[in-house]
């Protein structure tokens, strides 16, 4: 568990991280490709959504200043720890 998250995780649809982040549509999957924010996961046949943590992650370690290296490196973390729950 992340320090300082809920107990529930949640899936946010992409307006929802759009909103969150203040990124915009393109800048959102920018991100995804440059591996600056986790890769969504698959939620139906043409949803997908990512998990609030991993978001709130992000964001507050772009708050605390980190740089993209570290931010590349929390989102490998991060998307690691999805295969232990």
């Amino acid at each position: 568990r992340i320090k300082g998250t809920q107990d529930m995780r949640h899936i946010k649809k992409q307006p929802a991280v759009e909103a969150e982040t203040g990124y915009a549509r393109s800048t959102v999957w920018h991100h995804v490709k440059n591996g600056l924010l986790p890769k969504p996961i698959k939620i139906g046949p043409r949803a997908v959504g990512w998990l609030s943590d991993e978001i709130e992650a992000v964001m507050n370690a772009r708050i605390a200043g980190k740089g993209d290296a570290e931010i590349k490196a929390l989102i490998v973390d991060l998307e690691l720890r999805r295969a232990e729950v």
